[in-house]
Protein backbone atom coordinates (compact mmCIF):
# COMPACT_ATOMS: atom_id res chain seq x y z
CA UNK A 1 0.00 0.00 0.00
CA UNK A 2 0.81 3.48 -0.82
CA UNK A 3 2.26 5.79 1.29
CA UNK A 4 -0.69 8.24 0.45
CA UNK A 5 -3.14 5.55 1.25
CA UNK A 6 -2.20 4.99 4.30
CA UNK A 7 -2.40 8.56 5.36
CA UNK A 8 -5.81 8.48 3.98
CA UNK A 9 -7.02 5.99 6.84
CA UNK A 10 -8.37 6.48 10.10
CA UNK A 11 -6.05 5.34 13.07
CA UNK A 12 -8.10 2.43 14.03
CA UNK A 13 -7.82 0.96 10.43
CA UNK A 14 -3.60 1.86 10.63
CA UNK A 15 -3.46 -0.45 13.87
CA UNK A 16 -5.86 -2.90 12.71
CA UNK A 17 -3.74 -3.22 9.39
CA UNK A 18 -0.27 -2.49 11.68
CA UNK A 19 -1.33 -6.39 14.02
CA UNK A 20 -2.48 -8.01 10.57
CA UNK A 21 0.69 -7.12 9.05
CA UNK A 22 2.89 -7.98 11.94
CA UNK A 23 1.12 -11.50 12.00
CA UNK A 24 1.65 -11.73 8.11
CA UNK A 25 5.37 -11.41 9.04
CA UNK A 26 5.45 -13.88 11.70
CA UNK A 27 3.97 -16.39 9.25
CA UNK A 28 6.67 -15.57 6.73
CA UNK A 29 9.58 -15.74 8.67
CA UNK A 30 8.24 -19.30 9.92
CA UNK A 31 8.10 -20.63 6.07
CA UNK A 32 11.77 -18.70 5.74
CA UNK A 33 12.54 -20.94 8.48
CA UNK A 34 11.20 -24.30 7.03
CA UNK A 35 12.23 -23.15 3.96
CA UNK A 36 8.87 -23.26 2.10
CA UNK A 37 9.14 -19.34 1.48
CA UNK A 38 8.47 -18.94 -2.62
CA UNK A 39 9.61 -14.88 -2.36
CA UNK A 40 11.75 -14.00 -0.11
CA UNK A 41 10.92 -10.28 -1.43
CA UNK A 42 7.63 -10.46 0.22
CA UNK A 43 9.91 -10.07 4.11
CA UNK A 44 11.04 -6.34 2.56
CA UNK A 45 7.61 -5.27 1.26
CA UNK A 46 6.48 -6.27 4.34
CA UNK A 47 8.79 -4.45 6.49
CA UNK A 48 8.90 -1.68 4.44
CA UNK A 49 4.69 -1.26 4.65
CA UNK A 50 5.47 -1.65 8.81
CA UNK A 51 7.52 0.72 9.11
CA UNK A 52 5.49 2.99 7.12
CA UNK A 53 2.46 2.38 9.04
CA UNK A 54 4.08 3.03 11.95
CA UNK A 55 5.74 6.54 10.47
CA UNK A 56 1.56 7.49 9.37
CA UNK A 57 0.45 6.11 13.30
CA UNK A 58 3.74 8.63 14.54
CA UNK A 59 2.30 11.56 12.79
CA UNK A 60 -1.27 11.46 14.08
CA UNK A 61 0.20 11.13 17.42
CA UNK A 62 2.32 14.24 16.90
CA UNK A 63 -0.39 15.78 14.86
CA UNK A 64 1.67 16.59 12.08
CA UNK A 65 0.06 15.07 9.22
CA UNK A 66 0.16 16.63 5.98
CA UNK A 67 2.90 19.15 6.64
CA UNK A 68 5.43 17.95 4.02
CA UNK A 69 7.96 19.99 2.15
Amino acid sequence: MRREELRELSVDELETRLTDDLKELEDLRFQKALQQLENPLQLRELRKEIAQIKTVLREHELNIRGTEA
